[in-house]
């Protein structure tokens, strides 16, 4: 990073918010109120950064999460205790799921503070800063912002996430903020510019010895790919990896979409015994090698409800900063490093690998599509034929639940990259994140595959997104009922029913214009409702009608396998 002589006529926040747009962060989600006005203010001064006003805090992080994933690092800005409370679920999901969201809070002032006061958002006592606590536990580094801190704070704030790929939580006390910065102000590089992790030389060569001899040994090694590369900027790198070494790799349901599923090395989607196609599993099961690149996150829904297998003495993890092989662990160790370590040893060798030569199994293959147009829809018909409505660049936003677990078999078609959150699994997500990934990425058409219920959580973002004038596809899954929680739960219960929205009416109602808005029951009305938002210009909206009985996806042995972890063994 490099100083400069920006005048120290700059106010804390001011400052705060120059320094985070200097990321390439453009777009700052929250929902505006006193304390945090300051904040506000800033923003609509700064030219490089427009306020999006959502409907709540908590849909305002799931929308800077979304941004983030595509952006790599995202702004949120909320107000003191009912604000940054209502949005910590969002924010925790950032953690979970490895994403830097800078948290702003703006705070009461010091004058209300020393004289102990009872101020509104506050438990009544005259104490604060019993917030400050819970909403750090959901970041990875944390601050209170003053004049005689800010440019150094700052630095520390940025350095951790990004180094992390977690989010900061920064407090803004509104006197404070509004003062003038002390010391010499900073000018920062975009994400991606400025390397985040250096790897010690010793530790180096040993991770990359014991790699290169393990890879040496190998007959049959496979890769297992992983988000990690993405949220890091690791993409090119690791398809530069597979072309030098000619490895082939599979992802598991959260990481889908490291690189386009045509790639002539992708194998399929690894989920222990829900794997598409079926013989990956077998395939990564008899593998004498298996790289874990990045760290696969061993989750239930990302598993097969834990039914991956494979043995632990061949595999060798890559993680971001450090390498292991059982108890051989190397510490300092950069990700980075080790892939471009990797390409350079292998410069000089002869691919022998399968997708050099004969593959061991058929890769994912595209879904055919067998229908009468007057059959009422099912998931059976329904996968199919959105597999052929998306296109090269769009980005699918997929909710977690049913829909999540269906689309298993489906190949993503060329170009089309994906979002979802397997891990935090908060249902609600995919609606807000859609409209952030679609800020993020202006030149991209997101289409947003989401269940009633989830929806229900968090449909008020349609009007945001229409504020906004983006033209995102909502496709909506209409069965009446929380369809996971039907599945989980095993039987029907009067708990999961949903109440009857008239989905398809909604854009309308929040004030949204030019969107094609349809509904949905059988193969033709979807087949014509594809084809129409294909010709259309600009956002749609299309509510699927799907049968509540389609509501278990999984075998009934995973379902009871999922089931016997939650319920206490009989006596």
């Amino acid at each position: 990073m490099v100083s400069n002589n920006r005048s120290n006529s700059l106010s804390v926040v001011a400052y705060t918010l120059q320094r985070l747009a200097d990321l390439g962060i453009d777009r700052v989600f929250g929902v505006p109120g006193d304390y945090s006005f300051p904040i506000n203010d800033a923003v609509e001064e700064n030219s490089q950064l427009t306020w999006v006003a959502s409907a709540n805090e908590l849909n305002a992080a799931y929308a800077a999460d979304g941004y983030a994933r595509r952006r790599g690092a995202a702004i949120l800005a909320t107000t003191y205790g009912v604000g940054e409370l209502s949005a910590i679920n969002g924010v925790m999901g950032s953690l979970a799921e490895k994403l830097p969201v800078f948290h702003l809070v703006g705070a009461p002032s010091l004058r209300i503070v020393k004289q102990g006061l009872v101020a509104h958002h506050s438990l009544g006592d005259g104490v604060f800063g019993n917030f400050e606590p819970i909403s750090a536990a959901a970041c990875c580094v944390s601050a209170r912002l003053s004049p005689e801190n800010v440019v150094i704070e700052l630095e520390r704030l940025i350095d951790k996430a990004l180094e992390e790929s977690k989010p900061a939580y920064l407090l803004l006390p509104m006197d404070l903020a509004e003062m003038p910065i002390q010391g010499t102000p900073f000018r920062g590089s975009p994400i991606g510019s400025i390397r985040q992790r250096q790897s010690d030389p010793t530790e180096l060569r040993g991770a990359l010895a014991l790699v290169t001899q393990r890879i040496n040994r190998a007959q049959n090694p496979v890769v297992i790919a992983t988000r990690t590369l993405v949220r890091f900027g690791l993409r090119d790198l690791f398809e530069k990896f597979l072309e030098q070494t000619g490895l082939t790799y599979a992802t598991a349901p959260m990481d889908r979409g490291v690189l386009t599923e045509s790639h002539p090395a992708f194998l399929g989607v690894y989920s222990g015994e829900m794997s598409q196609p079926s013989e990956l599993q077998q395939l990564i099961k008899n593998a004498d090698l298996v790289l874990d690149i990045g760290g696969l996150i061993t989750e239930d829904l990302n598993t097969g409800i834990w039914t991956d297998d494979v043995d632990p003495s061949k595999i060798i993890n890559l993680r971001i900063d450090w390498v292991q092989s059982l108890t051989a662990v190397f510490t300092s160790v950069a990700l980075q490093d080790m892939l471009e370590g990797l390409i350079e040893w292998h410069k000089d060798k002869d691919t022998a690998y399968p997708w050099h030569g004969k593959r061991l199994i058929q890769p994912l293959a595209p879904m055919k599509i067998n229908a009468e147009g007057i059959e009422a829809m099912g998931s059976a018909h329904f996968y199919p034929l959105l597999q052929r409505f998306l296109r090269a660049g769009d980005v699918l936003v997929l909710e977690a639940g049913t829909c999540m677990l269906k689309i298993g078999p489906m190949k993503l078609p060329d170009g089309v990259d994906m979002e979802n959150q397997t891990l935090w699994s908060s249902i609600g997500w995919a609606t807000p994140a859609a409209l952030g990934v679609a800020l993020a990425e202006t030149d991209r058409r997101v289409v947003l595959l989401s269940g009633d219920g989830a929806h229900q959580l968090t449909a008020q973002e349609i009007g945001v997104m229409g504020r906004h004038d983006i033209n995102p596809v909502i496709i909506i899954l209409n069965n009446g009922v929380y369809g996971v929680e039907n599945m989980l739960s095993n039987r029907s219960h009067d708990y999961n029913i949903l109440a009857d929205w008239n989905y398809s009416e909604l854009p309308n109602v929040m004030g949204c214009k030019n969107w094609w808005c349809g509904k949905a029951s059988t193969v033709a009305e979807l087949e014509n409702a594809f084809t129409c938002i294909s010709n259309h210009s600009g956002a749609a909206y299309l509510e699927v009608i799907i049968p509540a009985e389609e509501s278990q996806p999984l075998p009934q042995e995973l379902i009871n396998r999922l089931q016997k972890q939650h319920t206490p063994a009989n006596p």
